[in-house]
C-alpha cells in the first residue's frame, strides 16, 4: 500500500529530531555504531551488543509477521515513511532495537568504565524514548505497538543478561562457533514465515542475522588469532578527550566505514551478479531479487561479509596505517 497523503510541517524541530531518531533504529545506524564499538571501545561490550541485538531483532520480525496487527490507517494517521508501510505493525522493532542497543550498552559498560550510573542509565532512556516516539510522530505505530515492542526487549535483555559471559565464551572458543554462525541463521531465514505478499522483514532479518553472522565468526577468529588490542588510543567513556586520542579514534572510523562500504556495494555486486547468471534474470529485477532463492543467499553472504570485515579485515587495515 503507497502513502499518498499529503501534510505540512508546522514545527521543524519536532520533524527534524523524530526524522533522526527514527533513523537510529536502522542500518545507516547499526553499520555505524556497532563497528564503531568495536573498533574504538571495547571488544566485549561489541560482542554482546551484536549477540543481543540479532537475538531481539529476530524475534521482534518474526512476531509480526506472525501477529499480522496492522500499522495504523492513513487517513487520519499521517505517515512519513514509505518503505516499511508495507510491514505488519506489533511489536515495534525500532522501539526493540533501540532499547536493546541503549540498555545493553549501559548495562556492558557500567562495570568496565567510570561513569555516572544515573548519566548512563538516563542516556539509555532517552536514546531509546527518542527513537519510540519517533514511531509515533512518523504514523508508523500504535502506542500499543511502541510500549510492546519496548517490553519484550526489556524482557529478552533480562533473560539474556546472566547468560552474557556464558554465551561470549562459547562464541569465543567452542570450535563449532564458526559452522553454528552460518547454519543456524541460514536455517532461521530460509524457513521465515510466509506472507500472502511480499514484506520487507525475510530481507531485512537476513540482512542483520547475516551481519551477525560474518561478526562472530570474526570473533572467533580474533580471539584464536588475536586482533590489535585498544590500548593507549582507545575510547575512555570520560570528557574531555585529547585530541591526539580524537584524531586516531575518527580515522579508524572513517577508514573502517569506508571500508565497510566498499565491501557492501562490491560484494553486493558480486553476488547478484551470480544469481542473476544461476537463475537468468537482470540483476536489477527487483521481483526477481525478492525470490526466497534469490534474497537470502545474496542478503545473507553480502551482509556476512560486511560483519566479517568489519571485525578481521579493518583492524588488520588499522594496524598496517599504525591506527592503533
Amino acid at each position: 500500500q503507497v502513502c499518498t497523503q499529503k501534510y505540512i510541517v508546522k514545527n521543524y524541530f519536532y520533524y527534524y529530531l523524530f526524522k533522526f531518531s527514527a533513523a537510529l533504529g536502522e542500518e545507516v545506524f547499526y553499520i555505524t555504531f556497532l563497528p564503531f564499538t568495536y573498533w574504538n571501545i571495547d571488544h566485549s561490550v561489541s560482542r554482546r551488543m551484536i549477540i543481543v541485538w540479532s537475538i531481539v531483532m529476530y524475534i521482534g520480525q518474526v512476531s509480526k509477521d506472525i501477529l499480522k496487527w496492522p500499522r495504523p490507517l492513513s487517513p487520519p494517521v499521517v505517515k512519513l515513511e514509505m518503505r516499511t508501510n508495507a510491514e505488519y505493525g506489533m511489536p515495534s522493532t525500532h522501539a526493540m532495537a533501540a532499547t536493546a542497543i541503549s540498555f545493553s550498552f549501559f548495562m556492558a559498560t557500567m562495570n568496565q568504565y567510570k561513569y555516572p550510573f544515573e548519566l548512563g542509565l538516563v542516556a539509555a532512556f532517552v536514546f531509546s524514548t527518542l527513537v519510540c516516539l519517533s514511531r509515533l510522530y512518523t504514523g508508523m505505530h500504535t502506542v500499543l505497538d511502541v510500549i510492546g515492542g519496548a517490553l519484550i526487549s526489556a524482557v529478552l535483555l533480562v533473560l539474556l543478561y546472566p547468560a552474557w559471559d556464558t554465551i561470549d565464551h562459547l562464541l569465543l572458543t567452542s570450535p563449532l562457533c564458526p559452522l553454528l554462525s552460518i547454519v543456524v541463521p541460514l536455517v532461521l531465514c530460509y524457513n521465515y514465515p510466509k506472507l500472502d505478499y511480499y514484506s520487507p522483514t525475510r530481507g531485512d532479518t537476513t540482512t542483520i542475522l547475516g551481519a551477525a553472522a560474518g561478526a562472530t565468526v570474526g570473533f572467533w577468529l580474533n580471539n584464536r588469532y588475536p586482533a590489535p588490542t585498544r590500548t593507549s588510543n582507545s575510547v575512555q567513556l570520560g570528557f574531555p578527550l585529547i585530541p591526539s586520542t580524537m584524531v586516531v579514534v575518527l580515522a579508524r572510523f572513517f577508514v573502517g566505514i569506508l571500508v565497510v562500504l566498499l565491501t557492501r556495494r562490491f560484494m553486493k555486486s558480486v553476488v547478484l551478479g551470480v544469481l542473476g547468471y544461476r537463475y537468468e534474470f537482470p540483476i536489477h529485477d527487483l521481483e526477481a531479487r525478492r525470490r526466497l532463492e534469490v534474497e537470502v543467499p545474496y542478503k545473507f553472504i553480502t551482509y556476512s561479509s560486511v560483519g566479517f570485515t568489519a571485525t578481521v579485515i579493518v583492524p588488520l587495515l588499522h594496524e598496517l596505517l599504525g591506527l592503533k
